[in-house]
């Protein structure tokens, strides 16, 4: 299993950061999942009968992750973080995207608390993961464009492994190399927070709610963290 890095400079300029990994092994990507199927049905529900919405920009949660973008030079409105689009998309259609049962688990996560979240396939990953700032120079290639190369900005957060870039501008896109499909049978989860003094309740409680949604179709789950604090952790 890789090791899971966060970059000095990264605590350094987001010192209450946290991100959780929730890995899970033996994953059974093409069996039915019905929890998970009930808890999007559960979101679009209460968005149609209007007794909640997701997190838009006015929300702390969000707003920070607005603010950590200007501050390496993306434009969060052009540009959004993952939760944020995602939840637009909600508000907008009434409805999540139907991907494969281990996608969709974390998206309902995401949604529901507010927090941003990803996954990598772990046997597509080659060395250790460590969250940094870009030299740009590093190749990305973005879910979906399997023919397309990108270099992300100097200075630019983003997840890296010894290959390429896994995601840019920390949480906005994954990359093609390491999706999550239905054959993936390895996969770490990833949920942030930029306040985890202010948040890491909301956190763990995320954390619960996405390994309920995976143990039924997995061999194992384990959660580590990492913070300015506890900077490295095995996946």
């Amino acid at each position: 299993m890789p090791d899971f890095r966060l970059d000095p400079a990264v605590a350094d300029a987001f010192p209450d950061a946290r991100v959780a990994l929730v890995t899970a092994t033996g994953l059974r990507g093409r069996d039915p999942w019905p929890d998970t199927e009930a808890a999007l049905a559960d979101l679009e529900r209460q968005v149609a009968d209007g007794t909640w919405q997701p997190a838009d920009e006015s929300d702390p949660r969000i707003g920070a992750w607005h603010l950590a973008y200007r501050s390496f030079g993306t434009n969060p409105r052009r540009v959004r973080p993952s939760v944020d689009a995602l939840g637009r998309r909600l508000a907008k259609r009434g409805a999540l995207p139907r991907i494969n049962p281990a996608v969709d688990s974390y998206n309902a996560v995401s949604v529901r608390h507010g927090l941003p979240a990803g996954a990598f396939d772990l046997d597509r990953v080659t060395g250790d993961v460590v969250i940094r700032r870009a030299d740009g120079t590093e190749a990305f290639t973005p879910l979906g464009e399997p023919g397309t190369v990108e270099h992300p900005a100097p200075g630019e957060v983003v997840y890296a492994d010894a290959v390429g870039v896994l995601t840019r501008h920390w949480n906005h896109r994954d990359a093609h190399r390491t999706r999550v499909t239905e054959d993936s049978s390895r996969v770490v989860f990833l949920l942030e927070t930029l306040h985890a003094s202010r948040d890491g309740r909301l956190l763990e409680a995320a954390v619960g709610r996405l390994r309920g949604l995976l143990a039924p179709h997995a061999d194992h789950t384990a959660v580590h963290h990492l913070d300015p604090a506890r900077p490295q952790a095995s996946a």
